[in-house]
């Protein structure tokens, strides 16, 4: 009998939980759950005779996947994996798998809230600015970003893209305008949304030389992973510009730097926000015990990751 163990320092939605168990049940495997543990040990003890993991944001270090002696995968419930051991998992023979798509609406709500929340001086009673005419440009048009435009078209905003791995066509099919560079995209656009991941070639990739192009009374918007800004060179364009602004999903390490010096121009969630809602709990969890179930009925590798 296959054990899934659901492991989740910050756990899933009840609702999911008992949706993953009821698969399980059915499935006939064995369902173990792990919430709101307090010390790395429990999670080692846990995993220690586990076919199958499914985490939210927790730790699945080298030293977790050891100790997991039976595992054959693991699900990452949400789209970023970067707090998985890919290099430790391939070595053995692990599948790490996420969930793509199944946050996306829940971060581009809040992208698109947190740009009229700051666009209305953070509803302060001063008169703000609207977002209606205003350019949007979309950094990674994948599953957050189409729903960015979907969301943003209400707004009557002018929305292009620029993604290197998305044909023209297929971006004109979403109703957004491409452009074939990152540098065209922040020149052209007053408000930029980033959803590229954070990996080796986009790390520290929002720099200044790509800030400092954007026009007039800017504003960054990061949704993705702080990993991907430049914090020098935010820093360095928050001094030159007092109309560019920065909101984000996370705070940067430099957020005391924001705090004593640029009042007014910027937002940070108070933790990451994007999936924090009852339906992307949910159906991320979901997600992850019928990818597992295919895994193990199939075969199916279909959102393997290392």
């Amino acid at each position: 009998m296959k054990k899934i163990l659901v492991a989740t320092v910050k756990p899933f939605h009840p609702n999911a939980v008992d949706g993953i168990q009821e698969i399980c049940s059915k499935a006939g495997y064995e369902f173990s759950l792990l919430e709101k543990y307090s010390d790395k040990s429990e999670l080692l003890d846990a995993v220690a005779d586990a076919n199958a993991l499914i985490v939210r944001s927790d730790k699945v270090t080298r030293e977790v996947i050891e100790a997991g002696k039976n595992l054959e995968i693991i699900v990452r419930g949400g789209a970023g994996y970067d707090n998985v051991d890919l290099e430790a998992a391939s070595e053995k023979n692990i599948v790490v798998m996420n969930t793509p798509g199944q946050n996306a609406n829940a971060v581009a709500e809040l992208a698109l809230g947190m740009m009229v929340y700051f666009a209305r001086n953070q509803f302060n009673g001063k008169a703000g600015t609207e977002l209606r005419g205003k350019n949007l440009g979309i950094h990674a048009i994948g599953n957050v970003g189409q729903l960015v435009a979907e969301i943003a078209r209400g707004f009557n905003m002018d929305i292009y893209a620029y993604d290197p791995f998305e044909k023209d066509e297929s971006i004109k099919k979403k109703g957004v305008t491409p452009v074939q560079s990152a540098e065209e995209l922040y020149k052209k656009c007053q408000y930029v949304s980033i959803h590229i991941p954070a990996n080796d070639k986009t790390r520290n990739s929002i720099n200044y030389d790509l800030m400092k192009l954007m026009p007039e009374n800017a504003t960054l918007v990061n949704t993705a992973r702080k990993e991907v800004i430049d914090e020098e060179g935010l820093q360095k364009m928050m001094a030159e510009r007092d109309d560019f602004n920065y909101i984000s999903d996370i705070a940067p390490d430099c957020k005391d730097v924001f705090e004593e010096k640029y009042e007014g121009r910027f937002f940070f969630t108070p933790k990451k926000m994007g999936a924090q809602t009852s339906e992307a709990n949910i159906n991320a969890g979901l997600a992850a015990i019928k990818q597992i179930k295919n895994y193990f009925e199939n075969g199916d590798k279909t959102f393997q990751v290392n």
